[in-house]
């Protein structure tokens, strides 16, 4: 049996319902979005509020050029208690859905609409009650809409139209049916412009004229829908900068935040397959095997979280990517996925300081009782293939190739050497190049050449 399809009316609310879980889900799953939206709804809401209070007062000043009477003071309070709602309303506002909120803004419009459709109680004329259509008070209700589209998510904004059109519609029902009529003036008016009919219907004091009403809750809808379908259009914007804002923090968990600035704004293809020259470091705690087999889970992971703290830092300090972790070990590179002049000479700095962070780490473990750990470190400077590898549905930005397993070699080279970090010939080289390098012999000593597993030809190194 063929499922059942709504009306379009229907389809559309529903549509809509969608769209806000879609959003709410996004929000809980992102927390940029979330303190995205909240600021924009915030400072939105101030915003609309200050618009707001200087609007209606710049309209408490012209009432008294509109009608110079005693009368105009009624119209000047109901301005004041306008302005003292808004302000409750921002002290209520709230990212979401909020009775609170809502009940506010219909009270808002309720005394707006019953201010312009019943007569001032202070007029010292009779009038018919629909004589105050005459007065052409509807524009004022859009300002209000235009003030909501500052702090109102695109929803209500369309709620609010919405209300004004109903709200006009019961009101403009109740003055036809229940409000206060001359007959003599319609009759006056009949005889006035007898032969002239519309001239007649225009000017009768007696006449809702729902024609004109209708047309105001026409518009008003129209302009409504417009501003709404503007709101959501500012919402999918913020929805994505709040979405680039994402991965920005994820690039900041690999690269330097100078780094992710370039990264954010560079036309190159970052993930395409080439070969440079890359300084590649690694690093990891000795004897962390039987740390953890000797140790809860807890020692375990707050070691891991302090080691992993003071590694990332001195690798990105010195300009340095953090490629991977690998356990207790990390993988960091100095030239990508751009090359610098200073590459490798800033690797060998973030060694340096690795081993200074470490001597800093073990003297706070000593002074709460525990053992000291050892860091091992190997780093080597060469050519590297890197770019994006593997299937189109798992991606991995990755620096492959010979430079990479001479530099693991490396730092397992530091047990047999009795050292804490190894550094190739063609490192030091380099680094001796760089302009602002700091002497590498003033913390490294060079060794005699070694031959590391897996490889034919022996490698002259530096040790610290």
């Amino acid at each position: 049996m063929p499922a059942l399809r709504l009306p379009p009316p229907l389809r559309f609310l529903e549509r809509l319902r969608k769209m806000q879980e879609e959003e709410k889900q996004q929000a809980l799953s992102n927390p940029f979005l979330a303190q995205a939206l909240e600021k924009e709804k915030m400072e939105g809401h101030r915003l609309a509020i200050i618009a707001r209070t200087v609007a209606l007062v710049v309209v408490g000043l012209l009432l008294p050029f509109l009608n110079f009477s005693p009368s105009v003071l009624y119209y000047e309070a109901t301005l004041l208690l306008f302005i003292a709602l808004g302000w409750l309303q921002l002290r209520l506002a709230s990212v979401g859905y909020s009775k609170s909120e809502l009940l506010l803004i219909f009270a808002d419009l309720s005394l707006l609409t019953l201010l312009f459709i019943t007569p001032n109680p202070f007029f010292t004329q009779d009038i018919p009650t629909a004589f105050m259509y005459r007065f052409d008070n509807f524009i004022y209700f859009f300002v209000f809409l235009a003030v909501g589209t500052l702090a109102y998510s695109y929803r209500t904004v369309w709620a609010m139209g919405l209300w004004v059109a109903v709200l006009w519609a019961i009101g403009a029902v109740g003055v036809w049916l229940f409000g206060y009529r001359i007959p003599e003036l319609g009759e006056a008016a009949a005889v006035a412009f007898e032969g002239h009919a519309l001239i007649g219907a225009e000017l009768n004091p007696n006449s809702v004229r729902p024609d004109v009403r209708i047309q105001e809750m026409v518009v008003m809808l129209i302009v409504a829908a417009i501003l709404a379908i503007k709101g959501w259009r500012s919402n999918q914007l913020l929805m994505r900068q709040a979405n680039i804002a994402a991965e920005r923090a994820n690039l900041s968990r690999y690269f330097p935040s100078s780094l992710v600035d370039v990264l954010a704004s560079t036309d190159r293809d970052i993930g395409a397959v080439r070969t440079q020259d890359v300084a590649v470091l690694f690093t990891d705690i000795v004897g962390f095997t039987r740390f953890a087999e000797q140790n809860s889970p807890e020692d375990v992971m707050d070691l891991l979280r302090h080691y992993h703290a003071f590694v990332e830092r001195s690798i990105f300090q010195n300009g340095g990517t953090l490629d991977k972790y690998l356990g207790d070990g990390v993988m960091a590179t100095f030239g990508t996925p751009e090359t610098t002049p200073g590459d490798a000479a800033n690797a060998l700095r973030a060694a340096t300081q690795l081993l200074e962070e470490t001597d800093a780490f073990n003297k706070a473990r000593e002074a709460d009782g525990l053992a000291p750990i050892q860091v091992s470190v190997g780093v080597h400077f060469g050519p590297v293939i890197l770019g994006d590898i593997g299937p189109s549905r798992r991606l991995e930005f990755a620096v492959v190739g010979d430079t990479v397993n001479v530099a693991s070699r490396l730092e397992a080279s530091t047990r047999e050497l009795g050292c804490k970090c190894v550094v190739s010939e063609a490192l030091m080289q380099h680094a001796a190049l760089a302009k602002d390098a700091e002497n590498p012999q003033q913390k490294f000593s060079a060794r005699d050449q070694i031959k590391l597993r897996g490889r034919q030809n022996s490698i002259n190194v530096w040790t610290a």
